[in-house]
């Protein structure tokens, strides 16, 4: 970075030690920090991707920043990572590529290890104003059952997962969500497959029309909240987007509800 990108970086770090930007809160938007600080908005870009990468802001729907929320553990420090020293495709089309990989633990021999590389995702949960969730009753044939699932699917190139996140939830149910917001990006099975998966919540809804993907649409409906734990314990939520997204909405919910009894 040069000295004016350096000074602009310097300064959002310092509001964010000072408490100016409190964790929790969302920065000012890319424009009133390009006007206020006085920089080009590719520079200003290339600042923040190195906060979000230190891990001093997060990542919350398109172009929107966070500073994290407080914690109280901290990251071990002296833990190496596996090296790893090569990999091999062993199989590759536009689903799914199937690799090995040299790799190296600490202190150990190297041994070749599988490794699968599947789509990045984007999965949406929309709430309405009677706190339900938009949701589909769905057959799948791999695990050969019925169940409830959220919209989504695979962010195509050059997409921003925001964007794809909204596509797919007009697509599948005929619904657009109002607001979207993303809380989390996580890996489903971190130790052999790469898929990346986005969570987004959204609030409010309008009918837009009839779902448009018929091979993935199903029976639509608005779930109330109230019901997700019963439907968990019977088995019925299916996909890891989907019980991530509804553990964060509910996880939130007591806390707020907890925050409020004090």
């Amino acid at each position: 970075m040069g000295p004016k990108t350096t000074k602009v970086y310097e300064t959002l770090r310092e509001r964010i030690a000072a408490g100016e930007y409190a964790p929790g809160d969302k920065l000012p938007s890319e424009r009133a920090l390009v006007d206020e600080l006085g920089i080009g908005r590719t520079a200003l870009r290339q600042v923040l991707a190195r906060l979000v990468a230190e891990g001093a802001l997060e990542v919350r729907g398109r172009s929107s920043y966070r500073v994290p929320g407080p914690v109280s553990v901290r990251r071990p420090e002296g833990v190496e990572p596996w090296r790893i020293h090569g990999e091999r495709d062993l199989y590759d089309n536009r689903w799914v590529k199937l690799q090995l990989w040299d790799v190296e633990p600490p202190g150990m021999k190297s041994f070749e290890h599988h490794v699968v590389k599947l789509h990045h995702v984007a999965v949406t949960a929309v709430l309405d104003d009677q706190d339900r969730v938009l949701m589909m009753w769905r057959y799948r044939f791999v695990p050969q059952q019925f169940g409830w699932e959220l919209p989504g699917g695979i962010v195509d190139p050059g997409e921003e997962p925001a964007d794809t996140a909204l596509r797919e939830v007009v697509e599948e149910t005929g619904w657009r969500p109002k607001t979207l917001e993303h809380v989390v990006s996580y890996q489903p099975m971190v130790g052999m497959v790469d898929s990346p998966h986005e969570i987004f919540v959204g609030y409010g809804a309008e009918k837009v029309g009839e779902p448009t993907d018929l091979e993935e649409a199903g029976h639509v409906e608005w779930v109330p909240l109230v019901d997700i734990p019963g439907l968990m314990a019977r088995g019925e939520l299916m996909g890891s987007g989907t019980l991530v997204a509804l553990l964060h909405i509910l996880a939130n919910r007591r806390a707020q509800g907890i925050t409020a009894a004090r």
